[in-house]
């Protein structure tokens, strides 16, 4: 079992940055494949950033590639997102979520556990 909580949403203006980070409960957090989902209000629940358990693989959707950048740090059972270059399209709740799965996943349906999602807004 693995309980997720992520933390570091909030308001911020086009062209900003934020970080957000996604902390796993358990001691196998390294055996878990993570990603990084978003879902905007009227759209459906969209992968933007996943990475493997030893954190050798990672992949981006193209929506994000170059702006974002997800990390993990399996000492501190944490996950990462730096967002960078943030624009008004990118507001949505964003939430982290995990399974137990050595290489990245992309499907949804593949994941888990989820968190309770962390709020982003991007003013223009």
């Amino acid at each position: 079992q693995v309980q997720l909580v992520e933390s570091g949403g909030g308001l911020v203006q086009a062209g900003g940055s934020l970080r957000l980070s996604c902390a796993a409960s358990g001691r196998t957090f390294s055996t878990y494949a993570m990603g990084w989902f978003r879902q905007a209000p009227g759209k459906e629940r969209e992968l933007i950033a996943a990475r493997n358990w030893s954190g050798s693989i990672t992949y981006y959707a193209d929506s994000v590639k170059g702006r974002f950048t997800i990390s993990r740090d399996n000492a501190k059972n944490t996950l990462y997102l730096q967002m960078n270059s943030l624009k008004p399209e990118d507001t949505a709740v964003y939430y982290c979520a995990a399974v137990h799965k050595s290489g990245v996943v992309t499907r949804l349906i593949e994941y888990d556990y989820w968190g309770q999602g962390t709020q982003v807004t991007v003013s223009s």
